[in-house]
C-alpha cells in the first residue's frame, strides 16, 4: 500500500476519537493490568496454575492489539480490531463459563475468569460495546 493510500485511509476513518478514544484508554489499561499479572504471576508461581497465567498473558496481547488498532485508524484497522474483538469476546465467555464449570482446573484467577468478576465485569462489556461501536462509527 501506498503512503498516500494508507494517509487517506487513516484520515478516512479515525477510532481514537470521540467514543473511540475513551476505548483506547480503556484497552490500554487492560493491556497493562492483565501483561502485568501475568508477568507476575508467572514470575512468581507459575506451577500453581499456568492455564492461568498463559490465559492472562494472551489476553494482554489481544487488548494491546485491540488498542493499537484503535490508535492506528482506517479501515484495516476496524477490521482488525472487529475480529480481535469477536475473539476476545469468545475467550471471555469461553473461560468463564469454564471457570464457573470447572473451578479446580484455575486454582487462580485469570482476567477472564467469572467473565472477567475481578474486573467488574469490564471485560465482557468491552469487546461488545467495541464492537458496537465500531459497526456504528462514521466512516470516511
Amino acid at each position: 500500500m501506498s503512503e498516500r493510500t494508507e494517509t487517506t485511509e487513516r484520515a478516512g476513518f479515525d477510532l481514537g476519537r470521540g467514543p473511540g478514544r475513551l476505548l483506547v484508554w480503556l484497552y490500554g489499561v487492560f493491556t497493562v493490568a492483565a501483561a502485568s499479572r501475568s508477568i507476575v504471576q508467572t514470575v512468581l508461581d507459575f506451577d500453581k496454575a499456568p492455564l492461568a497465567y498463559v490465559l492472562s498473558a494472551a489476553a494482554a496481547v489481544i487488548y494491546a492489539f485491540i488498542t493499537y488498532s484503535l490508535v492506528r485508524g482506517g479501515a484495516s484497522a476496524r477490521r482488525a480490531a472487529l475480529v480481535c474483538c469477536a475473539a476476545e469476546l469468545a475467550g471471555v465467555l469461553v473461560v468463564g463459563t469454564w471457570t464457573l464449570l470447572e473451578p479446580s482446573a484455575f486454582p487462580d484467577d485469570t482476567v477472564w475468569s467469572g467473565y472477567g468478576m475481578g474486573y467488574l465485569f469490564i471485560p465482557v462489556i468491552l469487546p461488545v460495546t467495541a464492537m458496537v461501536w465500531l459497526r456504528r462509527a462514521p466512516r470516511g
